[in-house]
C-alpha cells in the first residue's frame, strides 16, 4: 500500500535538555530525527514532508544530509497547526498519510507494514501499550482518586489515516489535539489500535536519551542466506513470479501457486535465521496451502525475522529461464517484494539469466530460482 507521512519536528523539546531541540540532537552517532526520516523512506514513503520550526530548516538540512526524498515545512503554534501545515504540503494524490513524531527515533519498517495492513478495515490506526502501571489522580501532589486503568492505553506514533478522513478532520477540528487520532475520533471515524512496541519511546527527559543510546547501540552482526527452488512447467494461461502473474503459455506446477522466486526468498530469509526451510513452516502434505498464495510464506518468514529483531538489509533473486521473459515485469517485481517486505525497492534486486539451452531450465522443462538476503540482528 502506498503511503504519505508528516514527520512532526517543529518542538523546541526544552525538558529534555542538551542545549538544543531534542530532535536534532545526537542519537548513537545520527541526529534523532535522521533515525526516523530514514525508516520512513526505508519503508517506501512516497512523499515525506518534514514539519520544522522557522528557524529549523537549516539544521534539518544539515541533520539529514544524505537522505533523499524529504522536504521541510514550517510548522504552527501547536502539533494540530504544524500538523496542517504538513498536510497542505503533501500531494493532493495521496490516500494514506502517516503522522509520526520525531520524538520516536527507533521506527522500523515493519511498524508500518503492520500500521498498513491494519488500514484494510479502518480508518484510522495507531500503535498502542496497555496501561501496566496503577493510575492516580492528585491535586497538589495529595491522591484523590485511583482510576481503573481497564482498557486503558498509551498511545504512540506513527499514526496511519485515509488520506480523506484525515484531512476532514483537520477541516473541521476547532480545538487543539495531543494526537492526530483524536480529530479524526471526534469525526466519527473508525480507529484501530495495534500492539504498540515498548521501543517506540518518547524522548521527553534526559534519561530517556539514556535509554534509547542503549537501545541502539545494541551489538549486531550481519547474516546471510541463500534460498533455491524449481518448478517443472506444467498446462495454463499464466504463471506467478515474484508475486506478479504473467500471461504465458503455460504455468508452473506446485503445491502452493508455485511462485519460485518468493519461495527462493523466503528459503533464505529463513536460512539466514537458522529457521529450517519453507517445508518446515508449510508442509506440503498440508491441504491449507493448495494454491495458496506465496506472500503468506513470505510474510510469515518476515514475522519471525522480526520477532528475533532482524532488519532487512537487501534482497536479491535470479531466475533462471529459457521463458517468459523477465525484463519487462523486472520493477513490478521488486515493486511486490518490496511491499511484501516493508522495504524500499531500492533494497530488492531481481534478474534473469539462462543457461544456454543447458539442463531442465534450457529444455524448457522447469524454471529455477535462487536468491541471497542479507540481514542484521542482534549480535547476542
Amino acid at each position: 500500500m502506498r503511503f504519505s507521512a508528516i514527520l512532526v519536528a517543529a518542538g523546541s523539546g526544552v525538558r529534555a535538555g542538551g542545549g538544543q531541540p531534542k530532535q536534532w540532537r545526537p542519537l548513537a552517532g545520527r541526529p534523532v530525527a535522521w533515525w526516523s526520516v530514514r525508516a520512513l523512506l526505508d519503508a517506501g514513503c512516497e512523499d515525506l514532508v518534514v514539519v520544522v520550526a522557522e528557524d529549523g530548516h537549516a539544521m534539518a538540512a544539515q541533520a539529514l544530509s544524505g537522505l533523499v526524498g524529504w522536504r521541510t515545512v514550517t510548522g504552527g503554534a501547536t502539533r494540530t497547526q504544524s500538523v496542517a501545515n504538513g498536510l497542505a504540503a503533501l500531494a493532493p494524490a495521496s490516500e494514506v498519510i502517516m503522522v509520526h513524531d520525531a520524538a520516536r527515533p527507533l521506527l522500523t519498517p515493519d511498524h508500518v507494514r503492520r500500521l498498513l495492513d491494519a488500514l484494510e478495515t479502518a480508518d484510522g490506526a495507531a500503535p498502542a501499550l496497555p496501561v501496566a502501571d496503577t493510575l492516580k489522580r492528585a491535586v497538589d501532589g495529595v491522591v484523590v482518586d485511583t482510576p481503573s486503568r481497564d482498557g486503558l492505553f498509551r498511545i504512540q506514533t506513527p499514526q496511519a489515516f485515509r488520506a480523506e478522513i484525515l484531512r476532514r478532520a483537520y477541516d473541521q477540528a476547532t480545538d487543539s489535539a495531543t494526537d492526530d487520532a483524536a480529530l479524526v475520533e471526534a469525526i466519527g471515524g473508525r480507529m484501530v489500535l495495534i500492539p504498540g512496541d515498548p521501543r517506540l519511546l518518547k524522548l521527553t527527559y534526559p534519561e530517556d536519551f539514556d535509554m534509547a543510546e542503549r537501545m541502539v547501540s545494541t551489538p549486531r552482526v550481519l547474516r546471510v542466506g541463500q534460498g533455491l527452488d524449481a518448478h517443472r512447467w506444467g498446462p495454463g494461461d499464466a504463471v506467478w513470479l515474484c508475486g506478479v502473474r504473467i500471461d504465458h503459455a503455460q504455468t508452473l506446477v506446485g503445491h502452493s501457486d508455485a511462485d519460485a522466486g518468493l519461495h527462493a526468498i523466503t528459503d533464505a530469509l529463513l536460512g539466514a535465521l537458522a529457521l529450517g526451510d519453507i517445508g518446515d513452516h508449510f508442509p506440503p502434505s498440508d491441504p491449507r496451502w493448495r494454491g495458496a498464495s506465496s506472500d503468506i510464506f513470505l510474510r510469515h518468514a518476515l514475522d519471525l525475522a522480526t520477532e528475533k529483531g532482524a532488519r532487512l538489509i537487501n534482497v536479491d533473486v535470479t531466475l533462471i529461464c529459457e521463458q517468459p521473459r523477465i525484463k519487462p515485469h523486472r520493477d513490478a517485481m521488486r515493486e511486490r517484494i518490496a511491499d511484501i517486505l516493508g522495504v524500499a525497492i531500492s533494497q530488492v534486486s531481481v534478474k534473469a539469466t539462462t543457461t544456454e539451452g543447458m539442463g531442465f531450465t534450457g529444455r524448457g522443462e522447469g524454471l529455477a530460482a535462487q536468491a541471497i538476503v542479507a540481514v542484521e540482528v542482534p549480535a547476542y
